[in-house]
């Protein structure tokens, strides 16, 4: 989790938050249920933040 939201910029309850409304896919481990995310929806996600937000004109 901590990797995660290190790598993204954010913190830890944000990717909670995000994986509870599903803008990130997690898995549980069986063991210990602890949360994980898969690298390349780390890296979508990276790629998907670093796209320019348009920004209408007001009229």
């Amino acid at each position: 989790m901590s990797e995660a939201a290190e790598m993204l910029g954010v913190c830890p309850n944000t990717i909670r938050s995000w994986g509870g409304n599903g803008k990130i896919t997690e898995y549980r481990h069986p063991v210990n249920d602890y949360r994980m995310f898969k690298r390349k929806e780390i890296e979508r996600l990276i790629k998907k933040m670093r796209e320019p937000i348009p920004i209408r004109k007001s009229k």
